[in-house]
């Protein structure tokens, strides 16, 4: 006779489908990267029992070695060193940056003093700048390239732009003065007519009256040695009237013969 059949037994159930966060090597990763995740999906996952238990006691201990390792103090540290550079940065003025404009260098005014005019032409030309006789008595030429620079204007090492830049120059065999506008040629001064002086005219010689002719009469009397020429002497001297007999007395003064002389 034949064994009877083994009883009927049913067909195990399928296992349920397996997420894509149910994978191992995610769980592990998390393990090591985020532990408190990692251990979060472990307990998802289709570990054993056993095989959940380590991996959560092995993430929870790599967790806390990790804060342990960074402590609060370190990171106070950190926090007070980033904030320094803030502070001094907020005190310290920010330099402005500097504009195109402020970079680059103004010209200056070369030193042209003793050289020819060829070397002052292109910063003339360029400038607006012009060229003057170092003599105001002299004109330029048409051409006054070789001529000598005496003077500038600005002095050299000032800023172009300041002024616009003027040379005075001289020609090459003359030298140098001691100043702008300075006359080279002096005039000679013009004769001045010399006016003829009036000439002196003598003033006429006055007529003397002839003098009389002394005559014995006329001899003073008494032998005095006083004379009187006329009668205008007489007065002169204060002896008017003068009577016969007193000295100076003459005949010549008495013309009436009354023995008194000069009594008018």
């Amino acid at each position: 006779m034949y064994p009877p059949p083994p009883p009927f037994q049913p067909p195990p159930a399928p296992l349920p489908v397996r997420r894509w966060w149910q994978h191992p090597a995610l769980i592990v990763c998390l393990l090591v990267f985020l532990p408190p995740v990692g251990i979060a999906l472990t307990w998802t996952g289709r570990w054993s029992r056993n095989k959940k238990v380590v991996a959560t006691v092995l993430g929870s201990l790599w967790f806390l070695l990790v804060l342990v390792s960074d402590p609060p103090e370190d990171t106070e540290n950190d926090a007070k060193g980033a904030a320094k550079p803030t502070a001094s940065a907020s005190t310290t003025p920010a330099s402005p940056s500097p504009s195109p404009s402020t970079t680059q260098a103004a010209p200056v005014m070369p030193s042209l003093v003793g050289r020819t005019y060829t070397d002052a032409e292109p910063l003339l030309t360029k400038n607006l700048g012009r060229a003057y006789a170092a003599y105001k008595d002299v004109e330029l030429p048409a051409d006054y390239t070789s001529w000598t620079v005496c003077f500038q204007r600005p002095d050299a090492g000032a800023p172009v732009g300041s002024a616009v830049p003027v040379v005075y120059v001289t020609a090459p065999d003359v030298p140098c003065p001691a100043s702008p506008n300075t006359v080279l040629h002096k005039p000679t001064p013009k004769p001045t007519p010399t006016t003829p002086k009036p000439s002196r005219t003598q003033a006429p010689v006055p007529t003397q009256e002839p003098t009389p002719a002394v005559t014995e009469d006329d001899e003073p009397s008494g032998g005095s040695s006083v004379y009187y020429r006329n009668c205008t002497a007489v007065r002169a001297a204060g002896a008017a009237p003068i009577h016969a007999g007193e000295p100076g007395y003459g005949s010549h003064l008495d013309r009436d013969g009354d023995g008194v002389a000069c009594e008018r």
